[in-house]
């Protein structure tokens, strides 16, 4: 298989990756589509010693952590349709509650926590694959993947299961 091939069936997994990052589809895609950029450009500083898609998550992260930074120094960007707002109501499926509240937990995750714990979780990553990708040791990766469960765990209720709220 050539490098472009390879690259091509990374993508879904990419592009999950990203969304699950950014919370938003275009921006996952311009994500994707900078980091594929990038990787073939760069295509002669990939050192074969070990998988392409690892190198293409490393890309994707830098380039998400150089976002971020761009952001904080840019301050809060508000689109103007979100300044004319309804009252939201609560949905009535205690599922979708359970699942925005544990959306908004792992939201509130540190990046670094937030990063593997999607790698490991959403991915399907090895500890020591996803420990690659975020270029740290895997005992670092462990850490800090019980520390994002723990939050997750006092974010959203004692329990296993997220705890949902009575709608009266």
């Amino acid at each position: 298989m050539d490098f472009l091939d390879e690259i091509e069936a990374t993508v879904p997994a990419l592009r999950r990756y990203a969304r699950a990052l950014t919370r938003n589809a275009d921006r996952a895609d311009d994500l994707v589509q900078d980091c594929l950029e990038r990787a073939i450009r760069k295509r002669s500083l990939f050192a074969p010693t070990g998988p392409l898609q690892a190198w293409l998550f490393r890309i994707l992260i830098n380039l998400w952590r150089n976002d971020l930074r761009f952001e904080r120094r840019r301050g809060e960007h508000v689109p103007i349709d979100s300044l004319v707002s309804e009252p939201a109501v609560a949905p009535a499926q205690p599922g979708r509650i359970a699942l925005a509240e544990m959306s908004r937990a792992i939201d509130r995750l540190p990046d670094d926590q937030r990063e593997a714990l999607l790698l490991v979780v959403l991915e399907g990553m090895s500890y020591q694959d996803a420990a690659d990708v975020l270029g740290i040791p895997a005992g670092t990766l462990m850490s800090r993947l019980g520390r994002a469960r723990a939050a997750l765990r006092a974010l959203t209720g004692s329990g296993e299961e997220p705890r949902l709220r009575s709608v009266k």
